[in-house]
Parts: structure tokens; sequence; C-alpha cells
């Protein structure tokens, strides 16, 4: 498991998405492969979104990456609660040509294999995303407890 609290400014979700990038290759993930792009993409994605709509001024984001049998678990937690949610998984809504914003979420639906919102206590919420690793069956020393898996696949 890999945990790191960051600034919610443009570095913190810029050093989000380039230690991700670290941590999956020193997992075995190499850099510039599908699944290192697509978690890095959702990284960035969902730390921007974390940086953008749910900063508190004094408060951090927090990112977990997790191993799991079959893929890699991605986690952004910001402190916020209240509007603006992000949508559902299902509930994204297709872009407009000239639509300068909301495309974060359209790139996390088409990249993660699985991803949910989930409400955080006290406050604030968390953005669940996984993709699968083709092939990779065993890559954590602790498989997922019952339940533990990510919403239902999109």
């Amino acid at each position: 498991m890999f945990r790191q609290r960051f600034s919610s400014t443009p570095r913190g979700a810029r050093l989000a998405r380039h230690l991700t990038l670290n941590q999956l290759h020193s997992w075995g993930i190499p850099y510039g492969t599908d699944v290192s792009e697509a978690v890095g993409a959702i990284v960035a994605e969902l730390a921007a979104n974390a940086v953008t709509h749910g900063r508190v001024p004094g408060r951090d984001f927090e990112l977990r990456l997790a191993l799991l049998t079959g893929g890699v678990r991605v986690e952004v937690a910001d402190t916020r609660s209240g509007p603006p949610r992000p949508p559902a998984p299902g509930a994204v809504r297709p872009l407009r040509p000239l639509d300068e914003h909301g495309r974060g979420f359209v790139l996390v639906d088409a990249l993660a294999d699985r991803w949910e919102v989930l409400d955080r206590e006290p406050l604030g919420k968390t953005v669940r995303a996984e993709v699968d690793v083709p092939g990779w069956l065993a890559v954590s020393s602790r498989d997922p407890a019952p339940g533990d898996r990510c919403c239902a696949d999109h």
C-alpha cells in the first residue's frame, strides 16, 4: 500500500501523478505500459479534481494506491462535503465538442475497469478506481476482504 498526503495545489496534483508512476514501476508495472499510463491519467484527473473542486483551505488531499489480485486500486480523498459532487459511474454525461470542463470523469470512466464515489466520515469524499492488470493473477500478499472489491464493472 502506498499512502501520501499532498497540498491541494496544482503542484500537489502533479507530484501525486509522478509518485504514482514511480510506485507502479517499483511494483513491477513499468513506465509507459498501458496500465501505468491508465493509472497515471486516472490519478492526474482525480487529483486535479480534488484540487479544483474538493479544496478546503489548509487541508490536503490524500492518495492511496494498492495492489490487488489482478489489478491496481487508486483512491483520492478530499475533505470537502456537499456540492459539487462527482457523478456516479454510469451517470457521466457525454461531452459536447466545445466543452472546456468536465472531461475528468469521462476519462476516469473510460480508463478504469470499475470506479465509485464514497462518502468519508466525518466529512469529504473518496473516489476509488480500479484498473485490471491482464494476466497478473497474484500481485498482493493481501487479497481484498469479501465486499472490499470496488463497485460494479462498467
